[in-house]
């Protein structure tokens, strides 16, 4: 039995909308999943008729959606987001009901969604609300995997953020997902530093004698293969595909600047640490570009492709299917 991959517009003034389509072109993605399209049916039927005229629609699950005016290429329009919020909303409930096995949220604005109502600043945190987990965002891409330590923080309060406990129950997350959904073993986890040079040995900051080096020490206690703190600019200036994986940074721009360079487009935004299966592509809306028909497939296609692998990987782990 085919994964069945729920997939949310997004918000429908970006390039949500298109990408999901041009990605229901490719035989790949139904080679992989038996894809539903989460949004209002005639919404989903007017943007097919607009951006992909001819394509056989999926299955629509449908909802008690507010209206939207689709106006492409509009940032952050209030009705927008409040839609937005509501088919995350839909899909979780779907999953919940054994609907759905996944869900694959194509970019939405954290701007739009909070004016819609929705004061959560992004898609992580508002899945965790829902679903009652402790998300840990990684971003993965042919040869690299990083895991965030902190995910949408200003930089001036990661410091006091990075907590003994946080570090230790996030390589531990983040262990537990390469075994279970990537099917690695033993997985090998590199830890970087906070600070240039990875603090210098205290002259250039203190985090990491004070805490990401204990923190270390209890996560090695624990069995898991983890080595650092290293210095995140030399760390990433000497990786090689399959020298560590997964990597954890200790805050967005750190790890995902290196990732999304390696990626070139076909990054995947992975939440693990939830009891539902969730994927994205690993940019935003574009409003830029929104209605041109310029954006690239190839993010959402992986998403889509690797939310059905995850769900096939818990299946084999738990004998209820094909891994």
């Amino acid at each position: 039995m085919k994964p069945r991959i729920g997939i949310t517009l997004g918000d429908v003034n970006g390039i949500g909308p298109e990408v999901m389509l041009k990605a229901l072109q490719r035989p790949e993605v139904w080679d992989a999943c038996q894809p539903l399209i989460i949004a209002p049916e005639a919404l989903a039927q007017r943007l097919r008729d607009t951006l992909a005229p001819g394509l056989q629609l999926p299955p629509v699950l449908s909802g008690d959606f507010s209206a939207v005016n689709l106006s492409p290429g509009i940032p952050n329009a209030p009705d927008a987001g409040r839609l937005s919020g509501e088919m995350i909303e839909h899909g979780v409930g779907c999953i919940q009901r054994g609907i759905i096995d996944a869900i694959v949220t194509m970019p939405i604005s954290k701007v739009g969604l909070n004016a819609g109502g929705y004061p959560f600043p992004g898609h992580t945190e508002m899945l965790a609300a829902l679903t009652a987990g402790t998300p840990l965002m990684i971003l993965a891409t042919t040869g690299l995997r990083v895991a965030l330590a902190t995910i949408h923080e200003p930089l001036s309060r990661v410091p006091r953020l990075l907590t003994h406990d946080r570090i230790i129950q996030h390589a531990t997350i983040f262990s537990e997902s390469l075994r279970n959904d990537f099917g690695i073993a033993s997985p090998r986890i590199a830890l970087l530093g906070l600070n240039p040079h990875a603090g210098e040995e205290g002259t250039i900051g203190i985090e990491e004698a004070v805490v990401i080096i204990p923190a270390l020490a209890t996560i090695q206690s624990l069995g898991i293969a983890a080595s650092g703190p290293f210095p995140a600019d030399g760390f990433f200036a000497r990786y090689r595909p399959g020298d560590y994986d997964g990597v954890l940074a200790m805050y967005h721009d750190q790890g995902l600047i290196p990732l999304k360079m390696m990626a070139h487009g076909g990054g995947v935004n992975i939440t693990a640490g939830l009891p539902i299966v969730r994927t994205s592509p690993d940019h935003g809306t574009a409003y830029s570009i929104a209605g041109t028909n310029q954006a690239d497939e190839r993010s959402s296609i992986e998403a889509i492709t690797t939310a059905a692998a995850i769900v096939g990987a818990r299946r084999g782990r738990s004998g209820n299917g094909l891994a």
